[in-house]
């Protein structure tokens, strides 16, 4: 039964993700960053990181999407449909609202009410985590990721990420 709760998710994530990339982003441009240039940044940098994350899932960058990708490496959560999941629920409590995440958010925990905890877990984790759903990623890739990591755990380290 599980094979078929994935299978069904794992369709269900494939084609909404490019109707979300042309319906929901319309007015969004693609980085037009190839993942293999992703590479020349510097090392530890959003932009190195994003080109190793591709590079050792064998993920092709999809456009208009790529800001996603940086929410994986940033907030070190997976790929699995689990944790794609987990990472609504994230964007979630990171007060991010959407149709498509309020879809995956419902979906997902109705099909998969096994991760129920993880779900919650990272739902918490976005709400102690310093906004950042909103942040175009792409003026960013030669900041080092650590440093931004650090930032966005911190209650200590105020940096203005609203801008």
């Amino acid at each position: 039964m599980k094979k078929i709760r994935l299978k069904l998710m794992l369709h269900l994530y494939d084609w909404s993700s490019k109707i979300y990339a042309t319906v929901f982003k319309w007015n969004k441009k693609a980085w037009g960053i190839r993942k293999e240039e992703f590479l020349n940044y510097p090392v530890g940098s959003i932009g190195h990181s994003l080109g190793l994350f591709y590079e050792s899932k064998g993920f092709e960058v999809m456009p208009k999407l790529e800001n996603h990708d940086v929410f994986h490496i940033l907030t070190e959560t997976g790929t699995e449909i689990q944790d794609e999941i987990a990472m609504q629920y994230l964007l979630l409590g990171n007060g991010k609202i959407s149709l498509y995440l309020f879809g995956m958010v419902l979906i997902g925990g109705i099909l998969f009410p096994e991760y129920f905890s993880c779900y919650k877990k990272n739902f918490q984790k976005g709400r102690t985590l310093q906004r950042f759903h909103h942040l175009e990623f792409k003026d960013m890739l030669q900041l080092q990721l650590t440093e931004l990591q650090i930032a966005l755990y911190s209650e200590n380290i105020q940096i203005n990420l609203n801008s």
